[in-house]
């Protein structure tokens, strides 16, 4: 799928490439988030950018385990969506090219690793609500419920 999600770049701004992997996490009719607490809490997918030299799966498995404590089994790839975002942390711009996975959550090894994110659980339909962003609502909603808003 190469549907663009998110808002559109601004003409005059400067982004930088910042490919990531995030996944759908379902387990027990629940869903398993993260939420980062900055300035506001932002609740995601799990997951985040691929590291030089890192495969979209080896950064999935190295960012659901930092952001939610947890490992995961089995990734199938779903799709993409691209953000254009300012990144506070890293304070740059970023088209981002969100690669999106559906995983089984395994083995909770402990709290999340990444500082400032919580580890959260949610029903589809309150994950879909809470969820920051349109990208990650958008495929939560193809996953859960068979159509997108």
């Amino acid at each position: 799928m190469n549907r663009r999600i998110g808002h559109p770049p601004d003409a005059t701004r400067r982004y930088t490439a910042r490919p990531g992997a995030y996944a759908i996490l379902p387990h027990g009719g629940d869903v398993l988030l993260t939420c980062q607490m900055d300035i506001e809490p932002d609740v995601q997918l799990p997951g985040g950018g691929i590291d030089p030299g890192e495969s979209p799966l080896q950064a999935l498995h190295r960012e659901v385990f930092e952001e939610t404590g947890w490992h995961i089994s089995r990734p199938r790839r779903l799709g993409v969506f691209r953000r254009f975002v300012y990144m506070p942390e890293y304070t740059l711009w970023a088209e981002k090219l969100c690669h999106i996975y559906v995983a089984r959550p395994t083995l909770r090894i402990g709290d999340p690793t990444e500082p400032d994110h919580q580890a959260i659980w949610a029903t589809p339909n309150e994950a879909v609500r809470i969820l920051g962003n349109d990208g990650d609502r958008h495929f939560l909603t193809r996953y859960f419920f068979g159509s997108a808003p």
